[in-house]
């Protein structure tokens, strides 16, 4: 019997609470002491259409998805369908055969099929057949043997809004779903939840949070006090979550027209001394690079988040991708520089948002933070954030540190780092102007040949200490079980310690099944090194180079079907990666792929 480890998915139309049900699940377990990683899958309609939420519960840390199923809630035929060849041996369906209906040699005898009258059930309850999804919750406690207080707690929280009579109705609901089972099911199922309890994780805290969440409260936590965007998939919820604490955290909140408003209100609120950030997918982006050059020309500081899906056009609008690299790498006319942050979990998605704001201020650039929809809008159990942090604004002065030029204030001022004082407009003796034509270090608009170049080296000379400023990328082992993380730095001396089997590359979310996969290798006796990057431009290359010509095998690990990092790093080293896994049909990637992949390069 597996105790504390249970992947869970529920399925069904769009429409029928399929998303707030899973995470009143993926809540529960992690108050019982469990980590949790949860994913959702939804199409682009309003209703109808198939969505499923899958959790993964263990008690050790997890860091992505896997594609099994221990258990399957299926309030449609279509969800058997789709999921039960991913079923684990001895693995359960729970379902109510009056409305879903299929032939018991459909399904492998292995098997264990809970047929609960769901519809029946509720309509004891209250006329929504939607509550049908918490006896489900209910029914899915008793089969795993989990303590259904910690259940109700969940369902308080969740529902308390809606007053006290919907919340009684859903624990009522949960208790005759549990007791059904109870009544009618032996109790021998493969997988238990035992509550972590008895040891140094009782009193641990935990939250379940999104990557965008975590982008929110760190774009709040750096200061950000004016946010401005277009809805968009998968976006969206750093527009809800900054709305929703407009009022509490006093922040200025704009939904705009669409995103050429959003980029340039953005840009305005940070001219008048705002830190400031919009959010948008690669389409909206296509709407925003001119004012990105805007920004860039005039040098005012601004953190953009993309949140890619699939293109070109509308492309795949609720599904995950890594195809923006190398247009964000290159977008808006002209050379400028602009900083990359592509963080890989829910905690980089945090430090990283907040280090952007000060390297945005500090350099005078626009920072870029990369995200794609399933790190964007997958839950992940993780530790209280630090919220140690020191607020940089960089050259910002104004006041008594204004002192009268007879010539007036250079705001674009020759320097040797490229980075010029800069001032809120307003001020007395800081009086400029921006345009965004080339100009002098008035800001005059120019077209002398000696202005552009002079001009052009200032703003490409921030790269220089930028380089120098952003962190190293981390290399991750697995010792004794458990993942290890090393700043390249720290070993630079050691370089010989990554002659292992195979060094693994990657950026942005594929981070967490790469790490799941080396948790698979390590018990067939692979041993292998990643290399994760959360900077690419950008791109520290030195001991890149060292760990290449090291290392035994390379293989790089991309959501886009040109490796657009990988030809990246072949520009900036000169060196090709040995070998490559990319996925492109819209769906994350998951651990066994890659494990799959890197046997395969082994045993070749």
């Amino acid at each position: 019997m597996a105790i504390n480890k249970l992947a869970w998915k529920i399925g069904g139309k769009a429409g029928y609470g399929i998303m707030v049900t899973g995470l009143i699940f993926s809540k529960a377990c992690s108050r019982g002491g469990f980590h949790v990683f949860d994913t959702v899958e939804y199409p682009s309609l309003v209703r109808g259409g198939h969505n499923n939420y899958h959790v993964r519960v263990e008690d050790e840390e997890i860091h992505s998805n896997i594609e099994l199923i221990d258990i399957l809630v299926a309030f449609n035929n279509e969800t058997i369908d789709k999921h039960k060849s991913n079923i684990t041996v001895g693995g359960a369906i729970i379902f109510d055969s009056n409305e879903t209906k299929f032939e018991n040699n459909e399904i492998r005898g292995d098997i264990k099929l809970y047929d609960i009258p769901l519809l029946k059930i509720a309509k004891g309850i209250t006329e929504e057949k939607i509550i049908m999804n918490t006896i489900t919750l209910g029914a899915t406690i008793a089969i795993i043997d989990y303590d259904l207080n910690i259940l109700d707690g969940v369902i308080t929280d969740v529902f308390r809004k809606k007053g006290a009579e919907v919340v009684n109705k859903n624990i009522l609901a949960a208790k005759k779903g549990y007791d059904y089972v109870k009544k009618n099911y032996n109790h021998d199922f493969k997988t238990k939840l035992r509550q972590i309890s008895n040891n140094k994780e009782k009193n641990k805290k935990r939250m379940l949070i999104t990557g965008n969440e975590a982008i929110s409260l760190g774009a709040i936590k750096a200061g950000c006090k004016f946010y401005s965007a277009y809805p968009m998939t998968p976006a969206s919820s750093i527009l809800h979550y900054m709305a929703a604490n407009e009022k509490n955290m006093n922040l200025v909140v704009k939904q705009t027209e669409d995103e050429i408003a959003a980029i340039h209100a953005a840009i305005g609120a940070s001219f008048a001394g705002v830190r400031s950030m919009t959010a948008t997918s690669g389409g909206g982006f296509s709407l925003m690079v001119e004012g990105l050059g805007l920004a860039a020309m005039t040098e005012t500081p601004l953190v953009i988040v993309n949140a890619q899906r699939p293109g070109p056009s509308t492309g795949l609008a609720t599904r995950t991708e890594q195809g923006d690299l190398k247009f964000v790498l290159n977008a808006s006319q002209g050379e400028f520089p602009h900083i990359i942050i592509t963080p890989g979990d829910v905690d980089e998605c945090f430090y990283l948002t907040r280090e952007a704001f000060n390297l945005a201020e500090k350099f005078q650039v626009q920072v870029i933070i990369m995200t794609d929809k399933h790190l964007a809008e997958s839950h992940k159990t993780t530790e209280m954030f630090n919220v140690e942090y020191k607020i940089n604004r960089g050259m910002l002065i104004e006041g008594k540190q204004l002192k009268k030029r007879p010539d007036g204030f250079k705001r674009f001022e020759f320097t040797d780092t490229g980075v010029s004082n800069r001032t809120i407009p307003g001020q007395k003796n800081g009086i400029f102007r921006v345009p965004s034509y080339e100009h002098d270090e008035f800001g005059w608009m120019s077209e002398d040949p000696e202005v552009r170049i002079k001009m052009v080296e200032k703003r490409n000379k921030k790269m220089v200490n930028i380089l120098k400023e952003i962190s190293w990328p981390n290399i991750y082992n697995i010792e004794n079980g458990k993942i290890i993380k090393k700043e390249i730095k720290e070993i630079n001396s050691e370089i010989d310690k990554l002659k292992t089997d195979i060094t693994i590359i990657s950026w942005g979310s594929t981070k967490g099944a790469v790490l799941e996969a080396m948790k698979f290798l390590k018990i067939d006796g692979v041993y292998a090194d990643f290399l994760h990057f959360n900077y690419i431009n950008p791109l520290k290359t030195e001991l890149l180079l060292k760990i290449l010509k090291s290392a035994k095998k390379t293989i790089i690990v991309e959501q886009n079907m040109t490796l657009q990092f990988a030809s990246i790093i072949k520009e900036k080293t000169g060196l090709d990666i040995d070998h490559s896994f990319s996925k492109y049909n819209g769906r994350q990637m998951y651990p066994h792929e890659i494990y799959d992949k890197i046997k395969e390069v082994l045993n070749n």
